[in-house]
């Protein structure tokens, strides 16, 4: 870590301890252990947040688990988004929308409360990049899980005409029935459609280190200046479709600032305390990889 590290109070962990994690297969990956860990640091909170593997078959059981030991709740990322939706005794009114939940919150009466904040998350990356979503242009989102289905739900809400594609192609029609206005693209074809779209979006895991496919890597050539490529995958922090939109002259987002942004509800609701995104807080995350 960076000489910033040294500057935070030390950790406190009691036997009251708060605690919180992150539910993933993998999860090998994920900075928000980094993330949540600098926050409860930061803010002086009694607590700790842990990374938590459960495959497919074990994760309502996880769950449930952490629930019994006495958590306060748990993120949720690659694969289980759709499945914590309907593990989810309440949903908040942007999770009923997406169809898919990356909060939950362990509530005192026993209730699990479902939030999707990966929606807010990302569109907030882009207007601290500068890159606000643009009203009655298009975007092209790669993929048809739970992050794209919160994605696409946000960026309809500011406006933006959404497509999406998908390498299954029942599951991209599926989500653009769920939601009004969307239309579906090809997989076959979407390289060449490039040129329609303004805003061009990784929700899935291809690319990511330790993914299906680390090198994923799709042409670029049809696309106009005016493209701006995002990527929800922040390991490796420049994916090769963000480098290859760098060399392409394009302007890209990475998937850090999504992490931060969307992990602010999460952290308020478990641990008391809304903390805040700022530079010392990206440049700790950074140092993480």
């Amino acid at each position: 870590m960076s000489t910033s590290s040294s500057l935070l109070p030390p950790q406190i962990i009691t036997g009251k301890a708060r605690l919180a994690g992150v539910l993933g297969w993998p999860v090998a990956h994920s900075r928000s252990p980094v993330l949540h860990n600098y926050w409860l640091r930061q803010y002086g909170v009694d607590g700790a947040y842990v990374p938590l593997p459960a495959d497919p078959e074990s994760f309502v059981a996880a769950v449930l688990g952490l629930q019994a030991a006495g958590f306060r709740g748990a993120n949720v990322t690659i694969p289980h988004k759709e499945a914590a939706y309907k593990l989810a005794d309440v949903l908040d009114e942007t999770a009923k929308r997406a169809g898919a939940v990356n909060t939950l919150v362990f509530r005192e009466d026993g209730k699990i409360l479902g939030l999707s904040t990966d929606g807010g998350g990302f569109v907030a990356s882009l207007e601290a990049a500068s890159l606000p979503p643009q009203p009655r242009t298009r975007a092209l989102l790669l993929g048809a899980g739970g992050a794209a289905r919160s994605v696409a739900a946000a960026l309809q809400d500011k406006g933006m005409q959404v497509s999406i594609t998908n390498r299954t192609q029942e599951r991209a029609e599926a989500l653009a029935e769920a939601l009004p206005g969307a239309d579906v693209v090809p997989w076959s074809v979407w390289e060449q459609q490039l040129g329609d779209f303004t805003l061009l979006v990784n929700t899935t895991s291809l690319g990511m280190e330790g993914g299906p496919d680390p090198l994923f890597c799709p042409s670029l050539a049809q696309a106009t200046p005016q493209l701006v490529v995002a990527d929800i995958v922040y390991v490796p922090r420049v994916t090769p479709l963000l480098a290859s939109a760098q060399k392409h002259g394009l302007r890209t987002v990475g998937g850090l600032g999504m992490l931060l942004h969307q992990a602010r509800l999460g952290f308020r609701e478990w641990f008391g305390v809304d903390p805040q995104v700022d530079d010392a807080t990206q440049e700790y995350v950074l140092n993480s990889f």
